[in-house]
């Protein structure tokens, strides 16, 4: 059973029968919103695509940057975290960017994985619609939570979620929060006041 995420709300990242999920993976999906069509309504943002970038940062206890993931670098240095690659126009059904996770090879000193997506052209989410992300267990290809990300207005980015270690155990929290920024470095001051 998919659980529908609230902004704010955790979950266990354990399965049914009480053993904790080791591969997990984060997709997202989103349309071009309809609006204006010829010149104008181009260069008020509607248009033919939106580019927008699924990432991970990964930080230690200290909230201390350890490694990232996105576009630009398709996997950690660990080799714990793939990206799936970039997709410039959010075209067709389903996942438009994923980034898998392998917990079990994530190491030690990191305690918090933050999930973020961003407008790379700097086009505001008022331009997207249908726009998601869901986590799903790699093993079995199930669904476990979906978070709607449509209706987050003039920002250029969000910080989805973040998975975390919480008393030897994996969680994750759906965070939603809007900020300013095309690019991880952009978005970092703020994403530091959610780990």
């Amino acid at each position: 059973m998919t659980i529908s995420l609230q902004k704010g709300q955790g979950i266990s990242l354990k399965k049914n029968d009480g053993t904790s999920l080791t591969k997990v993976f984060l997709g997202t999906g989103w349309d071009v919103a309809k609006s204006g069509s010829g010149f104008f309504g181009k260069l008020l943002g509607g248009g033919d695509s939106i580019d927008l970038d699924a990432s991970v940062i990964m930080f230690d206890d200290n909230k201390q940057y350890v490694d990232n993931v996105y576009f630009g670098q398709l996997k950690s240095r660990d080799g714990s975290i793939v990206h799936s690659g970039d997709n410039l126009t959010g075209e067709g059904d389903g996942d438009d960017e994923v980034i898998k996770v392998d917990l079990t090879r994530v190491p030690a000193n990191v305690s918090s994985l933050v999930f973020t997506i961003s407008s790379f052209r700097g086009q505001t989410f008022k331009n997207v619609s249908n726009a998601f992300c869901r986590l799903v267990d790699a093993t079995n290809n199930t669904e476990i939570a979906k978070y709607n990300l449509s209706q987050q207005g003039d920002y250029t980015a969000l910080i989805i979620a973040k998975i975390y270690r919480h008393n030897g155990e994996w969680k994750m929290k759906a965070i939603g929060e809007t900020c300013q920024g095309r690019t991880l470095d952009q978005m970092k001051p703020t994403i530091i006041n959610f780990i």
